[in-house]
């Protein structure tokens, strides 16, 4: 059962529905953050306690837990985003369905596709989509530069997530994302996150304080988007409404569009 993107409101009617016929409801938390969640009002909404769900109970003890309690109760699980999203939910579907457990899934806003809304570009420009993980001592994460650059040379556009760590309380911030990016544009050199490349920093998508700021690589490092969640967008070939909806509902600076066709 998909949660959306920011608090308990981006559960659906149907979802609502759902939650309300449950014996038992479980919710999993880590995989995504929604700065506006409250469980209590989650709970006074469904009429019911919400069990909360680390990452070790669906991963190691999602049998005991969820899948043999099934066989003879309704048992929902809530997720952030879109329940699917998640190579987790997925095998965990799976192998409710081979115990003899019928599942459904009932979808809500995914960032996938509220983030090229926000920021008016069109979905099916979109390649594969990247995550910028915490490097920690690592090396540079070759092969996000890779998936850009195939992207950028086919005038595609790349969803840029950025890694969090909930149970942590560890957010990347899109400045420590780009200077990853920048890092790699360093060692690399193929042109791909040049200092003046159009990016799009959001924060918050799907909540009353949402961020969506649309400017040169160089110039977003020291933008204030305020707390997580974050994602980025590296727009690549532009189609004209695409840049006026970047310069109208992104602020992008209209000087950023000279070299609008190289992407």
């Amino acid at each position: 059962m998909g949660l959306g993107l920011y608090d308990e409101e981006g559960l659906s009617l149907k979802g609502l529905e759902e939650v309300r016929r449950a014996d038992l409801l479980f919710a999993e938390l880590y995989t995504s953050f929604m700065p506006g969640l409250s469980v209590s009002r989650l709970e006074v909404l469904a009429g019911k306690r919400v069990r909360i769900l680390s990452r070790r109970d669906l991963e190691e003890d999602a049998e005991p837990i969820l899948l043999e309690p099934a066989k003879a109760m309704r048992v929902c699980l809530l997720v952030p985003g879109d329940p699917m999203t998640a190579t987790t939910h997925v095998d965990l579907r799976l192998r409710a369905e081979a115990m003899g457990v019928a599942t459904r899934v009932v979808h809500a806003a995914s960032i996938e596709t509220a983030a090229p809304a926000a920021a008016g570009l069109q979905s099916y420009k979109f390649g594969r989509s990247v995550t910028v993980p915490f490097i920690e001592g690592c090396s540079l994460p070759g092969s996000i530069y890779d998936y850009c650059r195939d992207n950028k040379a086919l005038g595609l556009h790349t969803l840029i997530l950025l890694d969090l760590r909930v149970e942590e309380g560890r957010f990347m911030s899109i400045p420590e994302a780009l200077m990853i990016l920048s890092r790699l544009e360093e060692s690399r050199g193929e042109g791909v996150f040049p200092g003046d490349r159009l990016m799009v920093g959001m924060a918050r998508l799907g909540g009353p304080d949402a961020v969506v700021k649309a400017d040169r690589l160089e110039e977003l490092m020291d933008f204030e988007f305020g707390g997580p969640p974050y994602t980025l967008i590296a727009p690549g070939r532009l189609h004209f409404v695409e840049a006026e909806a970047l310069k109208v509902l992104a602020g992008a600076p209209e000087e950023v569009f000279r070299d609008r066709g190289r992407g």
